[in-house]
Parts: structure tokens; C-alpha cells; sequence
């Protein structure tokens, strides 16, 4: 391999098989993402909202040769199992727990843009590419490329690291990108966890669950906060922790680890600066990623 590569199972995540004659139909009325040009071996990621457009559940659609599957937390599969059920109606479509292992591949932390743990340096545009592009059940992270592929049935491939889910979270959080553990379920609105900065919305595709709350807010403007990295001295924060402005409320933190978190931020106080948590200072941290998304100029 050209480059350094680690293979991390994902217990966290399992999948759903989607099969029959409607299975696009289906879900192109019902989650954030466009499955109607979905190849197989191709992934996309998006969202199933409530109606009144908060988060519900993430997923990534995978493109197989007859329907698809989508990979969900494992937790929820059976609620989502429920939920898209309850939605079929007539439809011609088939739902079942699938037993496929969910893995991922990504840079090596100590391989990537200039020793930078989480590849902040380099633009979502920097795409690493493994030697072996087609390597057997593996696609492409939609969201960034520094994010690497995920694995379907995969096994590790020669040469790559072993490591566990939690170096995975280091990885993402090291890159700024947020997680279910930041946004919960039925709590946070989609573009406040930046889903339309990491391709988790089509905003062309039409009519979907939620859709309207979260049109009017991109097409308004109204976007008061969103997640992003802090960062800080010492041991991670509760999840809950309040980002103080001043005596005034910034946010709160979502999760995290030491010297790092991720938080849910206003984003007219984050840019006044001065920022606190439990009495400990803070800093706000814009991924390169981040602002190439919002055509925004690093400084």
C-alpha cells in the first residue's frame, strides 16, 4: 500500500436489507438523501428526520446489485426496523435485519498531512486514495475523504493497522466531524450537525420526511448553531456541560476527550471569543473542511 491505512470494526453499526420492486420509491420519500441514481458500491449518507424536521436516526444508503442497505447504530435498528414499517403501506418493498459486519479503513494517524492526528490541515478537496482502490467490500465515506472507506463483510486488508472503534471516534473527532453521540435522537435539527456540510441532505431531490423545516432553514438563513470542535486543558467536559460567553450561554458540550470536544454552539457568541467550560477557557476550532463548505477562507 502506498500509504498507511487502519481497519476498525464498527459494532456500534449494523444494517437493514431493502429489497422489491419499490425499494427506491420507498425511500426516496422518507430520508434526507437521493437513492432514485444510487449505483451499487456506492454509499451515500443521510437521515431519517420526525416531521417536524429534527433528527431521528442517521444512515448511510449502500447501493447493492438488487435494493440496498442501510447502515444504522445497531441500537436503533429495530426501532428504525418499526419506523420504516410503519411508512411501507403497499408498498413493494421488503425489510430485514442483515448480519453483515460494518467496518471502516482511513489514513493512519500517524501517516496523514504533516503528523496532524486528524488531517485538519488538509481541505475536504485532499482526498487520500489507498493503493488498492477496489478492494473488496469497501466503499467510499461519503461525507469526507479524509474519513475513508466503510467496510461491508470486509476483511482487513494486508498491511493495514488493527484497531478498535474508539480510534475510530479519535479520528472523527480529531477531524471536527460529529457523531450520534452529538446529536442524539429527536433533538437536534439536521444542518445544526452540519448533515448539509458532509452531503447528508439533497436539498434538489424533492419531498421527504422533515423536508420543509429543513428547507426553510437553508433557504432562510436561520442557522444560529451548529457543532464544532473545542478545545481546552485537561479531562473532557460531561456531555451537558455548559460553553459559557461570559456569564451568557454558548452551547453545550456534546461529547469529547481530553483536550477536545465536540459542542452544539451559537454561533453569533462562539465568534465574540472568551469562551469557558466548567472555568476552563476554551477555543473554537473551524475544520479546513468546514469552511470549504460554507466558501469560507481560512485566516
Amino acid at each position: 500500500m502506498s500509504q498507511a491505512l487502519t481497519f476498525a470494526p464498527l459494532p456500534s453499526r449494523a444494517l437493514i436489507a431493502v429489497v422489491g420492486p419499490d425499494w427506491r420509491d420507498f425511500l426516496q420519500g422518507l430520508i434526507t438523501q437521493d437513492v432514485e441514481t444510487l449505483q451499487p458500491g456506492e454509499a451515500r449518507f443521510g437521515a431519517l428526520l420526525t416531521p417536524q424536521g429534527r433528527l431521528l436516526h442517521d444512515l448511510f444508503v449502500v447501493g447493492r446489485d438488487e435494493g440496498c442497505w442501510l447502515d444504522v447504530l445497531a441500537e436503533h435498528r429495530a426501532a428504525i426496523l418499526q419506523r420504516l414499517a410503519m411508512y411501507r403501506l403497499r408498498a413493494k418493498v421488503e425489510l430485514s435485519a442483515d448480519e453483515t459486519a460494518v467496518s471502516v479503513l482511513f489514513p493512519s494517524a500517524h501517516h496523514r498531512e504533516g503528523g496532524d492526528p486528524g488531517g485538519l490541515a488538509g481541505s475536504a478537496e485532499s482526498a487520500w486514495v489507498p493503493a488498492s482502490a477496489g478492494m473488496s467490500g469497501f466503499v467510499e465515506d461519503p461525507r469526507l475523504p479524509a474519513l475513508g472507506w466503510r467496510g461491508y463483510g470486509a476483511s482487513r486488508p494486508a498491511g493495514a493497522d488493527l484497531a478498535d472503534e474508539a480510534d475510530r471516534e479519535a479520528q472523527k473527532l480529531a477531524l471536527g466531524v460529529p457523531g450520534p453521540a452529538d446529536w442524539g435522537s429527536d433533538k437536534t435539527y439536521p444542518i445544526e450537525a452540519n448533515f448539509d456540510l458532509l452531503n447528508g441532505i439533497d436539498f434538489k431531490k424533492g419531498c421527504f420526511v422533515g423536508q420543509e423545516t429543513t428547507s426553510r432553514m437553508k433557504r432562510r438563513g436561520q442557522i444560529k448553531s451548529r457543532m464544532l470542535p473545542i478545545a481546552f486543558e485537561g479531562a473532557a467536559p460531561a456531555p451537558g456541560a455548559e460553553v459559557l460567553a461570559g456569564e451568557l450561554r454558548a452551547g453545550v458540550v456534546t461529547s469529547g476527550a481530553a483536550g477536545r470536544a465536540m459542542a452544539l454552539l451559537r454561533l453569533d457568541r462562539a465568534e465574540a471569543g472568551g469562551l469557558t467550560v466548567e472555568g476552563r477557557p476554551v477555543s473554537v476550532e473551524r475544520p479546513a473542511w468546514f469552511l470549504d463548505a460554507l466558501g469560507v477562507e481560512a485566516t
